[in-house]
């Protein structure tokens, strides 16, 4: 499957906002969006005005490298979203946030989703006590996130533990660093997730 592989902190600048995608450098003084608030490239210092489907495209776009899908796989949960009970725009969200590999970034075991997905990939982490390695797997409340016995000596894994008092986590989950498990508790409201993407543009540009 397709996934970008070059700079990551030329996908925020496109975007004009942090992403958080390089993890710990994007609350230091050398992010690139702070650096340089223009878009990458020898055009990105020119004035440009956007189309109001530019402007919608650009909101996808964020939501997608946010959480580092290709766009069948976001069409997919959109169309998921729009056949569920409640706001489109809010569910799909939701979904996004209730991924796996989503679940192992927001509890503090992985510095961005990208490394998240890497160490699923390679079977560190059980849900339940069911070895998962497919980062798109959807978690429900109660479920229990847990790093495999074997796996708990992994450095970058010991060494986000050991940070995790440092990292302000989302309230709808409880971690146990010492335990190296992470539950959820709910499934977070829209305005639990502080994210900084405008749902209702995306609804907007598939319901087109």
């Amino acid at each position: 499957m397709a996934r970008y592989t070059e700079s990551l902190c030329r996908v925020c600048r496109r975007n004009g906002d942090k992403l958080f995608l390089k993890g710990v450098r994007c609350f230091t003084e050398k992010c690139a969006v702070e650096r340089r608030k223009y878009p990458p490239g020898q055009h990105g210092q020119r004035r440009t005005k956007i189309s109001d489907y530019g402007i919608q495209l650009r909101e996808k776009q964020k939501a997608r490298s946010s959480y580092g899908l290709v766009e069948r796989q976001f069409r997919k949960y959109f169309f998921e979203a729009e056949r569920r009970k409640g706001a489109t725009g809010e569910v799909l969200l939701q979904l996004l946030e209730r991924r796996l590999d989503n679940m192992v970034f927001r509890i503090g075991f992985a510095i961005n989703r990208r490394e998240a997905r890497q160490l699923i990939s390679h079977g560190h982490f059980t849900v339940n006590g069911k070895a998962i390695n497919i980062p798109s797997y959807i978690v429900d409340i109660s479920d229990v996130i847990e790093v495999k016995q074997k796996s708990r000596n992994i450095p970058c894994i010991v060494d986000n533990i050991s940070k995790l008092e440092h990292r302000a986590l989302p309230g709808w989950v409880e971690v146990d660093g010492a335990n190296f498990k992470g539950k959820v508790l709910n499934i977070p409201s829209r305005e639990e997730m502080q994210l900084p993407i405008q749902e209702q543009l995306i609804v907007e540009l598939y319901s087109k």
